[in-house]
Parts: C-alpha cells; sequence; structure tokens
C-alpha cells in the first residue's frame, strides 16, 4: 500500500529530479526563516566586554547570558561552577562524589507565560542539592528601593509590593512589622496602635522586606528585575541555590528580593519559544525544553 506521504520514484529509485527540485524551493519557501543569534553577535552586544558569556543550549536553540560578577561575584562564581562541573555532589545512594555539570539534560520545569522559564531546581536533578545556600547580593539602595513608599498618598499599597488581598497586607507587611516592633499580643497592638500607623506611613519597600529578613549591601550596583534579567529563584532571605529563571517581562516587583545574576543579550526570542507553553512543576511534561548545557565562551 501507497505511503500517502512518500515521494513518487523513477523506476530506478531515485526521485526525478524535476519533481526534488521543485519540493525543496516549496519547502524552503514554506520554513520560517530562523533568527541565528550566536556568540560573535553576543560579545558586541555585551555592556561590559569584561564580563563572563555563556551560552545556554537548548532543544529550541540558543541564549547568550552575559553574567554580573561585580554585582553578585559569589552566586555567579556558584553558577559557573555548576555549569562546568567543578562542584562535588554527595550521591546519598553510594555514598560516593561527583562532579556533573549540573544543568546538562535538566529541563525548564516551571513556565508561566510572559512572566518566567526556570530551570535548575535539585528537586529535578538526580543527585540532589550541590550544597548549603547562598547569601543574597543586592543593593536595595541601588535599586531605589529606599526611596519607594510603601503606601501611596490615596492610602493604597505601592504596586510594587504586589499586595492583592487583605492576606498578602497580613504576611508580606503587618505581620513582619509586628514581629521587628516585639508585639506579641493584642493587649500590645492596641496600646501601641499609633505607633504602627506611624510606621507604615513611613515604610519604604527597602523597609518593609527587611522587615521580612532581607538583609542589602551597598559595595556593588544591581539590576532591577526586567525583561531578560537571569536572577536566583529561592525560598526566602539568603537561599540561593542553582536554580534560576529568566523574565520574560518587567517585574519590578520581584527587584530586591531576587539576587539578579546575568542578562540574555542575544536569543531571546528562543526564551520567549520556551515561555510559550505553561509547564507545571508539579508534573513531567514533554513539552518542557531540555538545556543540552550551559558553556563559558571565555
Amino acid at each position: 500500500m501507497l505511503n500517502k506521504f512518500a515521494l513518487p520514484c523513477h523506476p530506478t529509485g531515485r526521485v526525478p529530479l524535476w519533481l526534488a527540485g521543485g519540493l525543496l524551493v516549496l519547502l524552503v519557501a514554506a520554513a520560517p526563516w530562523p533568527v541565528y543569534a550566536d556568540g560573535v553577535t553576543a560579545r558586541a552586544a555585551m555592556t561590559d566586554a569584561r564580563n563572563p558569556l555563556m551560552e545556554l543550549s537548548t532543544s529550541r536553540g540558543n541564549l547568550y547570558i552575559e553574567l554580573f560578577p561585580e554585582e553578585a561575584p559569589n552566586n555567579v562564581r556558584h553558577f559557573m561552577a555548576l555549569a562546568a562541573g567543578e562542584i562535588a555532589i554527595l550521591d546519598p545512594a553510594t555514598n560516593s562524589e561527583f562532579r556533573p555539570r549540573y544543568y546538562d539534560g535538566m529541563r525548564f520545569h516551571r513556565v508561566l507565560p510572559n512572566f518566567i522559564i526556570q530551570a535548575g531546581s535539585p528537586v529535578y536533578h538526580p543527585l540532589g542539592a550541590p550544597d548549603s545556600p547562598l547569601a543574597d547580593e543586592i543593593n536595595a539602595d541601588a535599586l531605589g528601593l529606599n526611596r519607594i513608599p510603601v503606601m501611596n498618598a490615596d492610602g493604597s499599597f505601592n504596586s510594587m509590593l504586589n499586595i492583592t488581598s487583605k492576606s498578602d497586607f497580613d504576611t508580606q507587611i503587618l505581620k513582619p512589622l509586628y514581629a521587628t516592633m516585639g508585639i506579641t499580643a493584642l493587649g500590645d497592638l492596641r496600646s501601641r496602635q499609633n505607633e504602627v500607623l506611624e510606621a507604615l506611613q513611613g515604610m519604604t519597600v527597602k523597609t518593609a522586606y527587611e522587615n521580612q529578613g532581607y538583609r542589602y549591601q551597598t559595595r556593588t550596583p544591581s539590576h532591577p528585575v526586567t525583561r531578560g534579567v537571569v536572577a536566583l529563584a529561592n525560598q526566602g532571605p539568603d537561599s540561593n541555590g542553582a536554580e534560576f529563571f529568566i523574565s520574560l517581562s518587567n517585574a519590578n516587583w520581584l527587584s530586591g528580593r531576587y539576587t539578579v545574576i546575568g542578562q540574555v543579550i542575544e536569543g531571546m526570542e528562543i526564551a520567549d519559544a520556551i515561555g510559550q507553553v505553561a509547564i507545571d512543576p508539579s508534573q513531567f511534561s514533554r513539552q518542557s525544553t531540555v538545556i543540552y548545557s550551559i558553556n563559558n565562551l571565555d
């Protein structure tokens, strides 16, 4: 039985040249013209040629990331060492140490379209977590968080806090404030409600985050979380590890809470393609994008 997709063949078994040529023209004309990024064009796009340039190779194409070692030296060094296979990981099953190229073969396990693509979680690595978490490296003053009030003049909350409910307000602002002020009982709150109100009215975003446990430095600059930024995922203050995300949009409400380690400077269309389909981290999806490798091009 003939396969309806098979090419008609010459009696010798060869495809007639006239037909093969015509089909080739049609296929070339029908195929989308890809946009290619490479190390040469990426290097030309760098903000500082002294920074490390990383090639993130995926099943959808390559992204090129300029790292910011002056902003987050410890976390950038750790990311590069993981990618290069320089960090020992203990396999609990055999009690043996391995130095894998940590990211090779992992997937973007969490995708929120138009928001972030995320990879590198030890939950999805056969050897688990590589080592102890690292401290944040964030300059809140450089981000202007020390000048942004928590409350607007009309009494609403600054959109940067992304507070959408009373529960958010209680969790992000009130409970940390009470803990900082040493308020532990309802009676304390009643007697000090004017102090609480004054604190809220004078509170900046930096102070709100410090109440939550974040600690900032002023030695180095910091990038805000904007489109194309590469930052480390965390579970709260000073809990940075191997997991990272790439922001697909400007997300100022993440600035000050996530350590930025770099920026996609070429191949952002690949990140957008990865981010087109939502991926739930709680279940495996064949639609998730595979990381082949992350290489230092310097």
